[in-house]
């Protein structure tokens, strides 16, 4: 089956409908043994090093490997960066699709990207409502996951962490996927809960180093809520698919996230918040937002083309959790 790249989460429903693979380039990038070439290729082809790391990977990843030749680029709601990846894609004869995001998460401009969209892929609307439906068990499966991670504390951060990026293209496999779910769900059920000193969130996009998660369990400070992990796997028990991406807050307003995130500091007594920052991103502005409104400590970190956690993060992290302790 053809392989179909994405810059980020999208309305994927539309490209399994197609007979396609959806496969999420960041994940890709990440995931790779082949990482720091992918990022050499980039700067080789003349992409600045002032470039976020993510963005110069994916330009890599598409280019250094041959079973891609698609890509559907979010043009409104991630980051602008976006713009000129696709641009240079396109420039090296990689098709580019743009997607856009309403700012406010209207539902007759979102019906009509997701129109277009389908258009494009040859695909009638009535197929992509199947396969929304058709998703909704390994959604359900990772909702699951969720509620074992901050109801019945079965689950690491880590583990919170893989399950919920990789339901912006479930690994390619549907099927596999859900069986890998129920394995873990099977054997998490087995544990005796998981005693925490703290229990944190996680906001911002992915790291670029996932150890950060295991490192936090190492610390008794768990991550029971990922923001945008989270909002990947389209947690809203709907019925049709525009009510549902209409509620996705990844590409819209900061109010919009920050009224979800508070929702969860509550629910889910959460006593601070670790915000990822991606180096020379926009995103890095809405932290003095972040940190206005949100009712618990926030602490702000940043990553740049290291994939593992530095030294200096590890001792920031470590002085924010005794400091957390401490209250």
């Amino acid at each position: 089956m053809e392989r179909v790249g994405i810059t980020t989460t999208i309305p994927q429903e539309v490209i399994w409908a197609a007979g396609k693979i959806p496969v999420d380039l960041n994940n890709l990038f990440l995931a790779s043994d082949e990482n720091d070439e992918f990022l050499a290729r980039a700067y080789r082809d003349g992409y600045p090093r002032t470039i976020c790391a993510w963005i110069a990977g994916i330009y890599g990843a598409v280019l250094e490997r041959d079973d891609i030749d698609t890509v559907v680029f979010v043009s409104q709601g991630d980051c602008s960066n976006t713009h000129a990846l696709a641009e240079t894609l396109e420039d090296r004869g990689i098709r580019v699709i743009p997607f856009a995001f309403p700012y406010d998460g209207n539902r007759h401009l979102l019906h009509a990207e997701i129109l277009n969209l389908a258009r494009i892929f040859e695909v009638p609307w009535n197929k992509v409502e199947e396969w929304f439906f058709r998703l909704d068990e390994p959604r359900r499966l990772v909702r699951r996951i969720d509620e074992m991670a901050h109801i019945e504390n079965k689950i690491t951060s880590i583990e919170n962490h893989l399950w919920h990026v990789s339901t912006s293209d479930f690994n390619g496999n549907i099927n596999e996927f859900s069986h890998e779910c129920r394995g873990l769900i099977r054997e998490a059920e087995l544990r005796p809960p998981i005693i925490d000193r703290l229990r944190l969130g996680y906001i911002g996009v992915p790291p670029i180093f996932p150890e950060i998660f295991t490192f936090l369990d190492d610390l008794g400070a768990r991550v029971v809520f990922t923001e945008v992990q989270r909002q990947f796997s389209i947690p809203f028990i709907e019925d049709d698919i525009l009510t549902a991406y209409a509620q996705y807050t990844y590409p819209t307003s900061v109010f919009r996230r920050i009224a979800d995130i508070y929702d969860k500091i509550k629910a889910r007594k959460l006593d601070g918040i670790i915000h990822y920052t991606q180096s020379f991103c926009f995103r890095q502005i809405e932290d003095l937002l972040f940190k206005k409104y949100l009712p618990v400590p926030v602490l702000t970190i940043e990553g740049e083309s290291q994939f593992e956690l530095d030294e200096r993060t590890r001792v920031r992290i470590e002085a924010f959790v005794e400091m957390l302790a401490q209250k």
